[in-house]
């Protein structure tokens, strides 16, 4: 949802022909060279010509993310302008593509302010039509003092299928709209300034947003944690005035069956100077989105809910603050985890693991049977895979495929990476069972080693989304910001129970 608006848009599904759909701007997606546009015979004419001569011309030739508009001209029409969309090749249209092509749809309405737009989905997910122009709901602006002169999102938005099942369509629209209002909770949680979204903060937003969706939430405390021996999370949060939670959301809907049992554990982290290990000065604000696994989970478990998944699902975020202090962990400490098992921390700023260990053992103990955690665990991944693939690590090998393939569909891109064999030996240490970092030589890997350690019986798959919960650069389909990733893989898995 849009931190700046003022009421919530209306979206709906339409099965009218194209000239009947009364809006300001109707999108229409065009794909590369060889569209002709056989569908909308009469198309061209309501232009005026305009579209065959910018076609000619080379001024739109569909290509990705182009956008051509033109009043309609033709009398009988009730859009007042129409927009053609570059669709790119006509053989690529998987979910994320798609969904870009509708987020373009949607900035482009906020540039030209227009107040009701259609978009013709021409044989596109309703779906994923509705869940990628919501995208251009989110403004990443929300504390600018002239937010309110800036464009709006639009009040009404259709999506077109023309001559569709009324109901079906509409359905279809609800599930994405669902879906994207969920995804943009999250990038709205991971761009709050950290001296706003603290861990207590957190804790409360994230209790009030899955509580009216009528989700049970419990938030553990430090002395909770204390008597649970989660030593991990607390040493990480004890350089900070302050104090850490672990929260845990409950989707226990009526006759679920026993297995599966999802766990969705997101790392939240709101901000992270790298303890007594400090971080580099130059990029350290960005820090404020190391919360991006725990937001993710948040928004994945409201959409849970509300789409009736209807296999038991838990979301554990464990949020700290990671400060350097008199009373911060050392280089050096061994601290005994929930599970027993022991650590020697040699770089506090490999903190993440520590805190997503001990929220791993307790996924477990709550009757967790397929465990996801989702992380901005390592640079190295970032450096692996660059901004556009998150890391896949996990066991066993069916399990990781099933991930895979559920973000796949729900259009996430992770690339299956090893755990091997030797990564584990380099975790050795002299004084405890583990080390907490192994250097910067494969540290994806070896840091999914050392959560593999704590993430017990049964499947278990971890996502490293360093690279990807933050873009860098303003694109067509998303500004510079926050990104949601893992949000809809999550609610896939969860959807489709694991098969």
């Amino acid at each position: 949802m849009s931190s700046t608006a003022t009421s919530q848009p209306t979206f709906a599904g339409s099965t009218l022909e194209p000239r009947d759909v009364a809006v300001d701007v109707l999108f229409i997606p065009v794909f590369e060279s060889t569209d002709a546009l056989e569908d909308l015979a009469e198309i061209d004419h309501a232009t005026g010509g305009a579209l065959e001569r910018a076609r000619a011309s080379g001024e739109f030739r569909g290509r990705l993310y182009d956008v051509f508009v033109t009043p309609v001209v033709a009398g009988g029409w009730k859009a007042g302008r129409l927009a053609f969309v570059g669709a790119g090749p006509r053989n690529a249209t998987g979910a994320e593509r798609v969904r870009r092509i509708a987020a373009t749809c949607g900035y482009a309405a906020r540039q030209r302010a227009a107040v009701t737009i259609g978009v013709l989905a021409r044989a596109l997910s309703p779906t994923v039509l509705a869940d990628g122009v919501s995208a251009a709901e989110f403004d990443a602006g929300s504390y600018k003092s002239d937010a309110a002169a800036r464009n709006a999102f639009p009040t009404r938005v259709e999506i077109v299928v023309p001559g569709g099942d009324q109901k079906i369509v509409s359905h279809e629209v609800h599930r994405g709209r669902t879906i994207a209002e969920c995804v943009n909770i999250t990038r709205s949680l991971a761009n709050e300034p950290a001296n706003v979204l603290t861990p207590r903060e957190f804790a409360t937003r994230v209790s009030a947003i899955e509580q009216d969706a009528g989700l049970r939430v419990d938030v553990l405390d430090e002395t909770e944690m204390r008597s649970l021996g989660m030593n991990l999370l607390l040493a990480v949060a004890q350089g900070s005035a302050e104090p850490p939670r672990l929260i845990v959301i409950h989707h226990d809907p009526p006759g679920a069956p026993e297995s599966p049992v999802f766990a969705f554990v997101g790392k939240g982290v709101t901000f992270d100077t790298g303890g007594i290990s400090i971080k580099p000065a130059d990029g350290m604000e960005r820090m404020k989105d190391d919360m991006a696994g725990g937001a993710a989970v948040t928004g994945a478990m409201r959409a849970i809910k509300l789409l009736g998944s209807k296999y038991r699902t838990i979301g554990l975020i464990p949020t700290v603050e990671n400060m350097p202090g008199g009373r911060a962990t050392r280089p050096g400490d061994v601290v005994v985890g929930a599970s027993g098992t022991s650590v020697e921390i040699i770089n506090t700023d490999a903190e993440g693991r520590l805190i997503l260990a001990d929220a791993l053992w307790y996924a477990r103990k709550l009757g967790a049977t397929h465990v996801v955690d989702i992380a901005t665990l390592t640079g190295a991944c970032m450096v692996a895979l660059g901004r556009n693939l998150s890391g896949l690590f996990g066991a066993p090998d069916a399990w990781v495929e099933t991930v895979r393939q559920n973000a796949h569909a729900a259009g996430d891109r992770l690339w299956p990476m090893p755990i091997y064999e030797e990564a584990r030996e380099e975790l050795h240490s002299e004084i405890a069972d583990l080390v907490n970092s192994a250097g910067r030589a494969g540290g994806a890997v070896t840091a999914a080693a050392f959560l593999r350690a704590f993430s017990g019986e049964g499947a278990w798959a971890h996502l490293d989304i360093a690279g990807t919960a933050w873009a860098e650069s303003k694109q067509p389909y998303q500004p510079k910001g926050a990104t949601g990733v893992a949000v809809r893989t999550l609610i896939e898995l969860s959807m489709t129970g694991a098969s």
